[in-house]
């Protein structure tokens, strides 16, 4: 569901083609580190609009999918 969001912001921040970003990325895979996670999640919060608390540990981009949208639920 926010798959696309999240491709396109890891995209920008990494410099990588958004292509290469599937649901089973893995976020080290990517160049990704917790700082960047940090980042990334502020820059998901102002582009999806919700407050993000990530209480759980999320390795993929498919991860990260699923815990935004059990937030939806909540």
């Amino acid at each position: 569901m926010y798959f696309d969001i999240i491709a396109k912001i890891v995209s920008e921040r990494t410099g990588c083609d958004v292509s290469v970003v599937k649901p089973e990325s893995k976020f080290s895979d990517l160049g990704i580190d917790s700082l960047d996670t940090v980042e990334l999640l502020m820059n998901l919060e102002d582009e999806i609009g919700i407050e993000i608390e990530l209480d759980e540990k999320v390795e993929t981009i498919d991860e990260l999918d699923k815990f935004i949208q059990s937030l939806q639920g909540k």
